[in-house]
């Protein structure tokens, strides 16, 4: 093994100036691929780490029996920002400590996140709460930006009762095991995000080892024909391929490591996210850096079987066996499985159900670009076209590398453009705020009111509720009106919700943006690369059209046109695919027009971007086809 990996250190490096070429293509795509992957598996370990952290929000509930406190927690909202208000009473000696305090908070006490503490420097927000007894310590929140609020109460307190402030008191004996039903959405919504962007990335890294295939294919070849074994060739292949691909991975370990700042800008649930949240960790880290080599490795041994079987073959450039029509039915058998699909099935099942289509459609991808070519040889009238529709039908597999990145964000921009919601509209008209407390009576808000300068008047008075109908201005000024009577009393408005509806959607509308982002600016690499490397397999057979006399503009056009044809045909079919199985989900609510046109613009910027990608290649086959020059291997 030590002499395979010297000997393709050697191939490597003597592989001349097309060689270098190839080479670096391959490690730009694994860089690419690894710094993504880290960054999808950082994402994943920040949501679990923030979720961790702040399960004592959200604690289990026990029996009253067992209970040594009660707890009530909510969100209430100041202006356009959530505020987690957790209301706490002990019921019996031995209540449990809340994380990051001294002592269980006495009724009166106080104590607030650091952004929460700089917010109180607005006078109407600080009006709501009791007197500052202390900080909440940024090891137990969210993120730098969540505004937690931790008030001591008595048992007995009406606030404590409440039933109809969108959450019952939970009866405690401790802060563990705990999560929010909003923790578990989030969790799903990232787990299939994760899933959209994981496949391509993982299918573009083992399209990596594939890059410039057939000059690597000619020099085994002949290898093998002047005695290597096939245990020899195989050796090299893969310490070839796990060379370039180890460089790679710790080129886009580089990267992600240096994307820290950016990523843990990226608000989520109305904080932005710690730095230490996004890092790995050493074994996934290590785990990643040998994964991907090997992965790389084992993609480029696959390929090798036609050099092992019929080295001559190779050699000779014979048309390698035609593909199976077995591959489509793949490809049916997928979609309708994903058709199938609910907004009620389980992570699990959607996330194999993804990872199904994304393997079915490379699988028939190939077999599909064939089907293009001779269609497109039948009614070609140029012999730009006919040149374009031949490449296809010869090697259609090096085609579908050019094009298969934006096949599978096709898929991804198809399903996940529909569920883009619309924010949510706020009620232009009056605005009910509800205020519950033990001493609140009517006569005590009228008069709170009054004293702030207020026209809104109590509207309705039911037992131990007070109501008051206000203008949407004067939500926020009747709110800490109200609150100086009783700070720290429960506080809620009709436009809450839209509130608390905005933060959600606006959360789901960032990761479709990046799910959508992502995967697009994966499909243009892909494209850019494997066009690359596609002109460098077939230098010689461009310098002998050339020499023939072929203009360049028609190898050009020929060149443009082989990416084209797929690229449409398996782009748009890709696209609606993914809205066909997206629409079980849009028709559960969440589909929108805003989510057409997010789909709409990122579709034709990705396919600008793939032609754009595509025509950098240009530039090397005017290199590859000088007039004159033998071709050479």
């Amino acid at each position: 093994m030590v002499k395979s990996f010297a000997l393709a250190a050697r191939l490597l490096r003597g592989g001349g100036r097309h060689g270098l070429l190839g080479t670096v293509l391959t490690l730009a795509a694994v860089t690419v691929s690894t710094a993504l992957l880290l960054a999808a598996i950082a994402a994943n370990s920040a949501f679990a780490a923030r979720t961790e952290r702040t399960a004592w929000q959200t604690p289990a509930s026990v029996s009253e029996s067992e209970a040594t406190a009660i707890q009530f927690s909510r969100n209430e909202y100041f202006g356009d920002r959530a505020i987690t208000v957790i209301r706490l009473a002990a019921l019996k000696p031995g209540a449990p400590v809340p994380p990051g305090l001294d002592a269980f908070p006495a009724p009166g006490q106080f104590y607030a996140s650091p952004a929460l503490r700089d917010a109180l420097s607005s006078g109407d927000l600080a009006a709501r709460f009791p007197p500052l007894t202390g900080d909440i310590p940024e090891a137990e929140l969210a993120g730098p930006d969540q505004l937690v609020a931790v008030i001591g109460m008595d048992p007995g307190a009406v606030s404590m009762k409440a039933q109809n402030m969108e959450q019952t008191p939970t009866w405690i004996n401790g802060f563990g095991d705990g999560e929010s039903v909003e923790a578990l959405i989030y969790d799903i919504l990232l787990k299939i995000a994760t899933a959209l962007v994981a496949a391509p990335l993982l299918i573009f890294g083992a399209a990596a080892a594939r890059l410039t295939v057939a000059r690597r294919d000619t020099r085994l070849a002949a290898l093998r024909l002047v005695g290597a074994t096939p245990a020899q060739v195989v050796a090299m292949t893969a310490a070839e391929a796990v060379l370039t691909a180890a460089v790679g991975a710790v080129l886009g370990a580089l990267i992600y490591l240096m994307g820290f700042a950016g990523l843990a800008q990226i608000p989520m649930q109305g904080s932005n996210w710690f730095t230490g949240d996004l890092w790995v960790g050493v074994p996934w880290l290590l785990g990643v850096l040998i994964a991907v080599p090997l992965m790389t490795g084992a993609s480029a041994v696959i390929g090798l079987r036609q050099v092992v079987v019929s080295p001559l073959g190779v050699a000779r450039r014979q048309t390698p066996p035609g593909l199976r029509f077995v591959r489509l039915l793949a490809v049916v058998a997928a979609l309708i499985a994903a058709s199938l699909m609910t907004a009620q099935s389980s992570t699990t099942v959607i996330m194999v159900v993804l990872a199904m289509v994304f393997l079915a459609l490379n699988l028939a991808g190939p077999f599909i670009v064939s089907v293009i070519g001779r269609i497109s040889a039948a009614f070609a009238r140029t012999p730009a076209r006919l040149l374009a529709a031949r490449r296809l039908v010869d090697d259609p597999r090096s085609a579908w590398r050019t094009v298969a990145g934006v096949a599978l964000t096709g898929f991804i921009a198809g399903f996940i453009g529909l569920l883009s919601p619309s924010a949510i509209e706020a009620d232009t008209g009056r605005t009910q705020v509800a205020v519950e407390s033990s001493i609140v009576t009517t006569e005590s808000a009228d008069a709170a009111l009054t004293a702030a300068g207020l026209t809104a008047r109590v509207d309705s008075a039911d037992p131990g509720v007070v109501r008051v109908l206000a203008t949407p201005d004067e939500v926020e000024k009747v709110k800490t009106a109200l609150a100086t009577i009783d700070p720290g009393a429960p506080l809620t408005a009709d436009s809450d919700s839209v509130v608390q509806g905005t933060i959600m959607l606006g959360d789901i509308q960032v990761g479709v943006r990046i799910v959508l982002i992502v995967s697009f600016l994966v499909a243009i690499a892909s494209a850019g690369i494997a066009g690359a490397s596609s002109v460098l397999d077939r230098r010689r057979t461009y310098s002998l059209l050339r020499l023939a006399g072929t203009p360049l503009k028609v190898l050009d056009r020929a060149r443009a046109l082989e990416t084209r044809l797929p690229l449409i045909v398996m782009g748009g079919g890709s696209i609606i695919a993914g809205v066909i199985c997206g629409l079980p989900f849009a028709v559960a609510g969440m589909f929108s027009v805003a989510g057409m046109v997010t789909l709409g613009i990122c579709v034709v910027i990705g396919f600008l971007g793939v032609a754009a990608a595509s025509g950098l290649s240009r530039p090397l086959l005017r290199s590859v086809t000088v007039v004159g020059v033998a071709p050479q291997e």
